[in-house]
């Protein structure tokens, strides 16, 4: 037991309560540890794997793990940290981006012990007198106690009666799986401890809950966010995610080791002496990335993109780029959709933004204009600062 719980809360925030979380283990029996997602993104970036990777613990030491998919409170949308109510998500781009999450959750997650559910399920079937019911469970003033509502509620802001069916749907997904633990960011709190109070409504044990940080991005101050661009998507290309973890500083490098990197924590420590006593943190930067490229594509695949990496950094483009077909349906098209295809940006602003600063650049040649064309038949070679290059044809459709 001991040994679990000194794993379990590496890199955690809360657990409420450690010693029900010890009664649970004790009984020897697999605990039921779930996580949801909703499903409003088509890609997972690393920020989302922190709290894949906790589950990944509890699948390690023997629990079931179930990965939630909140293809019905995605539609509702969270209103967590937000500051104006969503906008709602049509059914159809919900059901497309969960398909994703189960591609991309088992680079991390086992295959075979995991158990993927859809809140849908138990909501799809939950008749008008089943949400009232629930809503009775639950009051404004507790509702109001959330930091996010009061101040919206304060401020003048409007709150919408269905933002606040979010945390009571969110807490009886638990009750529907009978969760003995329930995981969740450092955001998500009070919608867990809703759970919680669920649970007892029900007539349920309530869950132990456990909060994981929300990982920074690339910069080191915003948590990780496409929006923001200072993200690591999972699905990066080796070469654009291992140019990304080593754009990291130093001190964040740590922060990254503890809720990424699948090393024990002596381990790290280690990697600490070593830097003190001299070592380049560069050189164990490369140990992180290498270990996160790995995970997601391969061995091979990350080794691959310490050699472009190096060769980039000393100012050149490698000359062993693969050639990429992007198939377009007019003579030409605009650089900044040719970016976003290859991946190097997340949007045509962003793109946009690159250009501007001096950092697009196609056959070696600086490009001034984001209303740049590249030509169909061509092969060009295109960069984006030192760290992202690739070999480009572009093509009509056969």
């Amino acid at each position: 037991m001991e040994e679990q719980l000194v794993e379990l809360k590496r890199g955690a925030v809360d657990l409420i309560h450690e010693a029900d979380l010890r009664k649970k283990i004790a009984r020897g029996k697999p605990l039921r540890v779930k996580a949801g997602f909703d499903p409003t993104a088509p890609d997972l970036h690393l920020g989302h794997t922190v709290l894949i990777n906790k589950l990944r613990q509890f699948q390690q030491f023997g629990h079931d793990v179930i990965f939630l998919i909140g293809d019905f409170t995605g539609m509702i949308g969270d209103p967590t940290g937000k500051n104006a109510t969503r906008p709602r998500l049509g059914r159809e781009e919900i059901a497309a981006n969960a398909l994703t999450y189960q591609e991309q959750v088992f680079k991390i997650l086992d295959r075979k012990r995991t158990l993927i559910e859809f809140n849908s399920t138990w909501f799809g079937a939950m008749n008008a007198a089943g949400l009232i019911e629930l809503a009775a469970k639950h009051t404004v003033a507790r509702m109001l106690e959330r930091d996010d509502f009061e101040k919206r509620y304060k401020g003048g802001q409007p709150i919408s009666i269905h933002e606040f069916l979010y945390p009571l749907v969110q807490g009886y997904d638990s009750v529907a799986l009978r969760a003995d633990v329930e995981l969740g960011g450092t955001d998500q709190k009070f919608n867990l401890l809703v759970g919680r109070q669920m649970q007892e409504a029900h007539g349920q044990e309530p869950q132990v809950v456990l909060t994981t940080p929300l990982l920074e991005g690339l910069d080191g101050v915003q948590k990780m966010s496409k929006s923001l661009g200072n993200y690591v998507a999972i699905h990066d290309a080796p070469q654009v995610m291992f140019g990304k973890l080593m754009s990291i500083s130093d001190p964040l490098m740590w922060r990254y080791f503890e809720l990424l990197s699948f090393r024990p924590l002596g381990e790290i420590a280690a990697l600490r002496h070593e830097i003190a006593q001299g070592r380049n943190p560069r050189d164990v930067k490369f140990e992180l990335a290498r270990e996160i490229v790995a995970r997601f594509h391969s061995a091979a695949a990350a080794e691959h993109a310490e050699r472009d990496f190096t060769t980039r950094v000393h100012g050149g483009v490698p000359d062993d780029l693969t050639e990429q077909l992007i198939e377009i349906d007019a003579p030409s098209a605009r650089l900044t959709a040719v970016l976003k295809d290859l991946g190097f940006v997340s949007s045509s602003s962003e793109a946009t933004r690159k250009i501007e600063e001096g950092a697009v650049r196609v056959n070696q040649e600086k490009v001034a204009s984001h209303r740049h064309e590249l030509l169909a038949g061509n092969t060009y070679i295109v960069s984006v600062g030192k760290r992202s290059h690739a070999k480009v044809k572009l093509a009509k459709p056969a």
